[in-house]
């Protein structure tokens, strides 16, 4: 059974804009889409009469008229509608176990300034065994200067052995599913005095340099997915400096930007410095891919 694309509804503009992304991404990928919407009895310390009937009916409501848009807009959608009685991040962990991602909202500040994340986002993001895709808000992508075309996926490509895979694998899958090119970014700095290393120095000489190094490193990583993905073209893009800074200057025609997050044991629920940099300050989608 393939996996489906979930996306998380709570009556926001920026939840409706990544339920919509999500069926657009769906239809393009050929996968069934869950439409969840986590209902829980919260009763609240205010002078104001608690209905919990009537609130979970407007909640039912709210989700089954997402739905019927849903289906309006894209009749060959295979939705499904979820209202588990539950709290909103347990529920969308539980049904993005399984998914192919998991869409979610997200208010913006701008296109300078990028994404404003909440507790549910960010705690969804930090504890997915899948990928999170986060989506702004409609209305933050009106005004301002004309933008390029958005006709690349833009990956910040860190790890580079096999532990990092789940990365590549969305970004081509992405990239193939879209018809986009894909720009594979890889930063590299001078090393310091604490992590010089003598055998890693020698192996930089022999290509010629730090940045011819991590230039065939990158290249020789991406063979077997061009053999895989033959229809996508690659872009590999390396150069000096912090990576979240170098991934950001690079996605100027970003329809998509995708990152990491170390999953393994004992790291907690940390997105990491460079998740953090790209989902506060991209303009554009980014999905975050946990690996080992």
């Amino acid at each position: 059974m393939p996996r489906p694309v979930v996306a998380g509804l709570d009556g926001t503009r920026a939840s409706f804009a990544a339920t919509d992304w999500a069926a657009r991404e769906a239809l393009r990928r050929e996968l069934p889409m869950t439409l969840v919407h986590a209902w829980s009895w919260e009763p609240v310390d205010l002078p104001v009469t608690q209905d919990q009937e009537a609130q979970r009916e407007a909640a039912r409501r709210m989700l089954h008229e997402a739905a019927a848009g849903l289906r309006e807009r894209y009749p060959d959608l295979d939705l499904t509608v979820e209202q588990p009685p539950a709290p909103a991040v347990a529920a969308l962990l539980e049904h993005g176990e399984h998914a192919a991602m998991t869409v979610l909202g997200t208010r913006g500040y701008g296109r300078l300034l990028g994404f404003l994340l909440g507790s549910v986002g960010l705690q969804v993001l930090g504890r997915a065994t899948a990928p999170v895709v986060m989506v702004r808000a409609a209305e933050d992508e009106s005004g301002g200067p004309e933008r390029p075309a958005r006709d690349e996926v833009v990956a910040g490509l860190h790890q580079l052995t096999a532990s990092g895979e789940p990365v590549f694998a969305f970004a081509f899958a992405h990239a193939a599913a879209h018809g986009m090119r894909l720009r594979a970014v890889r930063a590299w700095s001078l090393p310091t005095v604490f992590n010089y290393s003598p055998a890693a120095m020698k192996l930089a000489d022999e290509s010629g340099g730090i940045e011819a190094h991590e230039k065939k490193m990158l290249h020789d990583a991406l063979k077997p997915w061009r053999e895989r993905y033959p229809e996508v073209e690659v872009v590999e893009h390396v150069d000096i400096g912090a990576a979240a800074e170098v991934l950001l200057t690079a996605s100027a025609r970003a329809g998509l930007m995708v990152v990491g997050r170390r999953a393994a044991p004992g790291r907690g629920h940390h997105l990491g410095p460079v998740a953090h940099a790209t989902l506060h300050h991209a303009d554009c989608p980014v999905a975050v891919v946990p690996h080992d």
